[in-house]
């Protein structure tokens, strides 16, 4: 909503101490002197503290400034940038449904991956401030680790729509309001990264969690999860272009053709079969995330229920079952390993799959031929050690380990 609210009418937002101390903090930090001057300051009396819509507008209460020190405005200063500088609100709204409808609970766990950061590098906050240590929790987490462990609680925080992705009351919009775009956005999270690396090159010092941030932001990891929906879908799409004809629907044409009976077209859903390695190598939690990613998949791509079957497999198949969640696949010690013996069940048995997905940590045997469905390895926990031999070219690979490299490196 454009123009000036009643309620603010006769507050006066004292802008001088307020821009003192968006100067100190600059000074200070200068790396985060560009993202610093792209906020826009926007006086509410509707925001208790300080806030940030996504369009980088800072929400600012007059009486707050009023009753805080300039060291500890430059530090909230810092806290609110680093929110649109981490992608906070875009992070959130990759968040599972339920979290996303308890964002005050995902702006407590956003608020305590900054803090810990900004406490490191001695910056004074405000009385009230959450960490982790708040909730018994270490520090150097992003904020994804931290929510499980953020209890529910009544809580008026609120750093708004640049945090946790939802409009406060107090955020507006229209003519004559500054606006960053999505693509400034992104130039300015880059130039702060650079800004960081030139500056540990000029040997000043920086906290180690905005080092890790420009890390990621300059030299990104392949998200894993994402290559590996990105190759499950496609070859689902593939089993599934595979057409026949049959007259259990008669082609529409049929009602022109008299005494002939047209076959129509039809488009079967593919069948999937799961190969999951259960021999005692396999690192359960890996074992667990990639099977969450592949079923997740499947369930969006309709394919579901008894057209996907999971071989537990070692050096022999163990069982054959259909199962949703990898917590219901035991685990298994046994000999060697060998996921040619389940690929070979998969396509030997009575509901032959046009696609086969194999979860294993890569120390075994394939085969020496392509199959006639589409094969793909996932390979599980390459992240924790060095990495297994390359499966032959022509199996579609995913390597599984650490998420990104920032969530990892944290």
């Amino acid at each position: 909503m454009a123009g000036t609210e009643p309620a603010e009418r006769g507050a006066r937002l004292d802008r001088d101490k307020l821009l003192a101390a968006r100067y100190r903090a600059a000074t200070d930090r200068p790396y985060l002197a560009s993202a610093l001057y792209s906020l826009s300051v926007v006086p509410s009396t509707g925001v208790p503290t300080m806030g940030v819509d996504r369009h980088w507008r800072c929400y600012v209460s007059p009486s707050f400034v009023d009753a805080t020190p300039v060291p500890e405005l430059a530090g909230v200063w810092i806290h609110e940038v680093s929110h649109l500088l981490r992608d906070h609100h875009g992070r959130a709204e990759r968040l599972p449904a339920a979290d996303q409808r308890d964002h005050r609970r995902v702006n407590i766990a956003q608020d305590c991956e900054i803090n810990d950061d900004l406490l490191a590098d001695r910056l004074p906050l405000p009385e009230g401030r959450v960490e982790p240590g708040t909730f018994g929790l270490p520090a150097g987490r992003i904020f994804e680790a931290y929510l499980p462990d953020i209890p529910p609680q009544d809580t008026h925080l609120n750093c708004g729509s640049g945090a946790h992705g939802v409009p406060a009351p107090w955020e507006r919009d229209g003519p004559g309001l500054a606006k960053v775009s999505e693509v400034e956005a992104s130039a300015l999270r880059r130039a702060t990264a650079e800004a960081i690396r030139a500056h540990e090159r000029g040997r000043g010092t920086v906290p180690a969690g905005w080092r890790r941030w420009a890390l990621e932001i300059l030299e990104p990891t392949v998200d894993w999860r994402r290559m590996l929906a990105g190759a499950v879908r496609e070859a689902v799409a593939w089993a599934g272009g595979a057409v026949d004809y049959t007259y259990q629907r008669p082609s529409r044409r049929t009602a022109a053709m008299r005494g002939v009976v047209l076959p129509s077209l039809r488009r079967p859903l593919p069948r999937v079969a799961i190969v999951v390695d259960t021999s005692g190598s396999m690192g359960e939690d890996d074992l667990a995330a990639a099977m969450a990613e592949v079923t997740g998949v499947l369930r969006e791509v309709g394919v579901r229920g008894n057209r996907v079957t999971v071989l537990a497999c070692d050096a022999d198949v163990h069982t054959v079952s259909r199962v949703t969640s990898a917590e219901q696949v035991t685990l298994g010690g046994g000999g060697g390993t060998d996921m040619r013996v389940g690929i070979r069940r998969a396509l030997t048995s009575g509901d032959r799959p046009n696609v086969v997905i194999v979860l294993t940590d890569g120390y075994t045997p394939w085969p020496e031929e392509p199959e006639t469905c589409r094969l793909i390895a996932a390979l599980v926990g390459v992240g924790a050690g060095a990495a297994p031999p390359d499966p032959p070219g022509w199996v579609e690979t995913v390597r599984i380990g650490d998420p990104p490299g920032y969530a990892a490196a944290r």
